[in-house]
């Protein structure tokens, strides 16, 4: 019963790999319509966890029910290779003084290894697909590939050179993409900050004051902005009012104060001054248009004597804090996008901070401080200044590195974009008929989505997301092959044959040919001096969104979409979490190539729980491993508990679960052995009887077996698969258990081995248990192929030979049983008579329901010890009393009791009444004996049977069994 599944699943993997299961399938397979599931590929780095596990069983269920439905079901295993990560495995194992070379052949070994890791695991699990060989963002041709699809995103006017501030993080030294941004919550401070006015009469005219109170007193004017990110106050460039609002301006004790009129009254509150100030006039957000003030440090360092124009900007408002803002263009993206649309350049925008989140040396009062340190220092010196009016420590949420955890910042930087509106990109050759954000949001229009709520999410991120920024400056990946100009930093104008070029040289010999290829091997020699190559490189999620394009025309050509280009994969299955990464990088990029989007469908899956709901967490002790749970129990519980979960929500998973898990395991187990003891001596070729000498039982059980058949069908067909878990077990443990294997037992035991009611019952076993290993084939693949062994070699005719030559005598179970080819059992051959039939089936099951509690009834009174020490006597309506009365002498073995007898309620009961049930114990009636046999009480068991005086204790029936099994056997 516990099928040794942990020793022996191992040797069925190697079997698989060994007889090449993949490959004959796609043998077998290739006359019919291709179904693809491109992989998202895994990151290669770490051992695999129970979320892996989950991802690569849904999509195994997918392919083999898909190659089950009648497709030739491709699957290829990829991986994502390249990237930040990998290189912080390396630097932490080697240092961060490796040259470019270095880093790239230790980060393409590491990434080996890692596959082979995974691979093993994942193989491990079950999952059939092209393991000898996988793509792999880092295999030299997907490499070069990938080139020629960054070139043809440039030829459609997509891709830009630009200072614009972008997602950057410290510990990555690189810019972010928004797929590798979460928030979670960080510390910080809350500042209320003075800036001067520069021209005091200029603030009055605004207010429509003949003059500032306190002129010539002393009494200063201030805007007062509210920040959280005091890192940013010095390179504050601009400050930021809503034209919309109404401002006013304040006499304190303090000073005159410019602050939203809504927050005045929470503003001196917050200062100390509550009842202290006195509104001296108010005014539309408008009339402030162009007023200037000073750095809030301009008394403090030469350094910050300049000015900052107030620039009004719809994105102020006036929730909390002052109603103003100040604006450092390098490190806020509506600051950037505002100061250029007031006469800003690029070259007036001061940008401090470097890569490492280092003030530059030459910044006053802060050179050479990590930006987080020097926060506290930058409040210290404004209130010192007396330009500090209050702070206050919050928590607020806040963008963090993905991989790092860690706080990041907006900031300007030269990078290269992908642009999602209009606007003129670099050596267009070919412009798109529309916008990238356009493009894409028509094409998810043409998507599937399991579950549906999927396309808002998409749509609502492709909608606001800003340009993609697409490069990273590290060493480990496919680069951007530009040759830069040394002084104007734009592009050889030959730069698309140069892609083409640099396409060759990587696809020849890796990235790592690049990195070794000098300028001087590009260009003439005149032109040598005057360029340098780029060491930038494109991010990964432009690998892995493209890998659509270098796999199907790269690596594996002809392996999945049709032409390579223009058709999309059938599905994309992945987390949820990739409606912002690999959903969203793969659309783009398809949209960017073809118009279109690279699939045709999303399916998309929740995260691994424990069992209270609570995330895995290697600090709460609350993680599960695959590979711990296959060596207790075996793969095939993993696969079970995946396949038996609704996985559009989160996953949960602890001792108890899978504990419910490997119950229901056991059940489907004990039913296949049942099944399969009885068929150890029939013999398809030899042994099955025509449809016409069919039991109407078994007839029944077959024809269930079409309608279950039809609704599992269905399911796979949805991706929707707790329901044909749910109903396995069902149908094992009612269907099957409680009823019709329960009541075929006595002809399987005791009529003779060659009768047709044995005959009968072992013929319709084959075809349900033909139909059963190929129901669960997808989800328990192990135990299918198991099973389905054992079948096949109790019955050895029933293999194609071309199957037993090639080994593969397994091979069939992965097409669907053809129960169809049956459906002239019984009750005519129109649906509507066969449904009559099912129906009337139906009435007899909830009958025999009834019965049986009157059974269990008699049985908790003591008067009986099993339904064969009972008889049963049915009075019954019109309708119910001709169902039973066809089913004979059958109705006692249907309801398990040594005697059924029926008789018909009377007219003024009505024709719906439901039965009257009458249960006598025969234990102790006279005459009555029980065969040592079949168990039956009747009144032909005696110790000298005068029937067969040489066979004692045995009812005339068994008698009469025994009698031509003898015969037959001498015969």
């Amino acid at each position: 019963m516990r099928g040794d599944l942990p020793k022996r699943e191992p040797g069925w993997v190697q079997a698989w790999d060994e007889q090449g299961r993949y490959q004959a399938l796609r043998a077998l397979c290739s006359h019919r319509p291709r179904f693809v599931l491109h992989d998202g590929p895994p990151y290669a780095n770490g051992q695999l966890h129970l979320g892996h596990a989950v991802n690569k069983v849904l999509k195994d269920v997918i392919v083999k029910s898909r190659q089950m439905l009648g497709f030739d079901a491709h699957y290829i295993p990829g991986w994502d290779c390249h990237g930040l990560p990998i290189e912080n495995a390396i630097e932490k194992q080697f240092g961060k003084s490796l040259s470019r070379d270095d880093m790239q052949a230790k980060s393409r070994a590491y990434a080996s290894e890692q596959i082979d890791q995974q691979r093993a695991d994942f193989k491990r699990l079950g999952v059939l697909g092209q393991w000898d060989h996988p793509y792999k963002t880092m295999d030299r041709v997907n490499e070069g590939t990938q080139i020629r699809a960054f070139k043809r995103v440039i030829e459609r006017g997509f891709v830009y050179r630009g200072l614009k501030p972008v997602y950057w993080c410290f510990d990555c030294g690189s810019s972010l993409a928004e797929f590798e941004i979460e928030y979670a919550d960080k510390k910080s401070d809350t500042l209320d900050v003075a800036f001067e006015a520069d021209d005091r009469a200029a603030l009055a005219a605004a207010f429509g004051l003949p003059a500032l109170p306190g002129e010539g007193a002393g009494k200063k004017a201030f805007a007062v902005i509210w920040t959280t990110t005091a890192w940013t106050l010095p390179a504050n460039q601009a400050l930021n009012a809503n034209p919309e609002l109404d401002y006013s301006l304040v006499d304190t004790p303090r000073g005159l104060l410019l602050l939203a009129a809504s927050r005045v009254s929470d503003c001196l509150a917050r200062y100390g001054l509550d009842g202290q100030g006195h509104v001296l006039a108010t005014i539309k957000g408008e009339a402030l248009r162009g007023l200037v003030f000073r750095h809030p440090l301009w008394d403090t360092d030469p350094g910050y004597r300049r000015t900052s124009p107030l620039i009004l900007a719809d994105y102020v408002t006036a929730q909390d804090g002052t109603g103003l803002v100040h604006s450092s263009p390098a490190y806020g993206l509506d600051d950037f996008n505002s100061c250029l649309a007031h006469g800003f350049t690029l070259d007036d925008i001061l940008n401090p901070v470097q890569g490492n989140g280092i003030y530059e040396d030459a910044l006053p009062l802060f050179g050479g401080m990590n930006i987080w340190k020097a926060c506290p220092r930058i409040i210290e010196v404004l209130g010192s200044s007396d330009r500090l009016m209050a702070t206050t420590p919050i928590t607020h949420s806040y963008p963090h590195c993905w991989r790092h955890k860690t706080p990041v910042i907006y900031r300007a930087a030269a990078q290269w974009f992908i642009r999602m509106d209009e606007g003129e990109g670099i050596f267009t050759t070919d412009k798109a008929k529309q916008p990238l954000r356009q493009l894409a949001l028509d094409a998810i229009d043409q998507v599937a989505f399991y579950p549906e709520n999927g396309r808002t999410r998409l749509r609502d991120m492709i909608a606001g997301r800003p340009d993609w920024c697409i490069s990273r400056q590290r060493s480990w990946g496919v680069p951007i092959p530009f040759l830069l100009h040394k002084v104007t930093g734009e592009p050889h104008p030959d730069t698309l044959a140069l892609l083409d070029r640099a396409a060759d040289i990587v696809t020849e010999g890796g990235i790592e040919a690049w990195s070794r290829t000098e300028v001087a091997d590009l260009l003439p020699t005149h032109e040598v001096g005057d360029y340098a190559k780029s060491t930038d490189i494109l991010e990964v999620w432009f690998d892995s969104g493209s890998s659509f394009f270098h796999v199907f025309q790269g690596s594996h050509p002809g392996e999945g979409l049709e032409d390579g280009s223009g058709a999309a994969a059938d599905l994309y299955l992945e987390g949820h979490d990739q409606h912002r990464g690999w959903f969203h990088s793969s659309l783009l990029l398809g949209c960017a190539l073809n118009d279109r989007a690279p699939y045709k469908a999303l399916l998309t899956h929740g995260f691994t729980v424990d069992g209270q709901g609570r995330k895995m967490s290697k600090s709460i002790g609350n993680t599960v491993a695959p590979q711990v749970i296959s060596s207790k129990m075996g793969a095939e519980i993993i696969r079970l508990w995946v396949a038996s979960t609704n996985y559009s929500g989160d996953l949960a998973i602890d001792d108890n679960i899978l504990a419910r898990v490997v119950d229901g395991y056991r059940r489907i187990r004990n039913t296949l052995r049942f099944m399969l003891a009885n068929l150890a001596d029939f013999d398809p070729a030899r042994n099955a009887l025509p449809v016409a000498q069919w039991q109407a039982l078994d007839a029944w059980a077959v024809r269930r077996a079409q309608s279950v058949q039809a609704e599992i069908a269905d399911h796979y067909r949805n991706y929707d698969f707790h329901p044909i878990v749910a109903r396995l077990q069902t149908w094992c443990s009612e269907d099957l258990g409680a009823f019709w294997l329960d009541v075929i037992k006595d002809r399987l035991y005791t009529t003779p081995r060659n009768s047709a009611a044995r005959r009968s019952a072992q013929t319709a076993l084959w075809h349900v248990l033909q139909a059963m290993l190929r129901w669960m084939a997808p989800v328990l693949s192990f135990t299918a192929e198991e099973a389905w062994g054992d079948l096949l070699k109790q019955c050895p005719d029933a293999t194609p030979q071309a199957q037993k030559d090639a080994g593969l005598f397994s091979q069939t179970l992965w097409d669907w049983p053809g129960l169809e080819g049956l459906s002239s059992l019984t009750g005519g051959d129109s649906a509507e008579s066969a449904d009559a039939w099912l129906a009337g089936w139906a009435r007899i099951v909830l009958i025999r329901e009834r019965v049986n509690k009157a059974l269990e009834d008699l049985r908790a009174a003591g008067q009986i010890g099993a339904g064969l020490q009972a008889r049963v006597t049915l009075a019954l309506n019109p309708a119910d009393f001709a169902l039973l009365q066809a089913l004979g002498d059958t109705l006692k073995f249907i309801l398990i009791t040594s005697e059924a007898r029926i008789e018909p309620l009377s007219a003024s009961d009505g024709d719906d009444a439901e039965a009257r049930i009458t249960v006598e114990s025969l234990v102790e009636a006279p005459g009555f004996g029980k065969c040592e046999r079949c168990w039956h009480y009747t009144l032909d068991v005696a110790p000298e049977a005068a029937a067969a005086p040489a066979l004692p204790g045995l009812c005339a029936r068994c008698t009469t069994h025994v009698q031509q099994a003898s015969a037959g056997a001498s015969a």
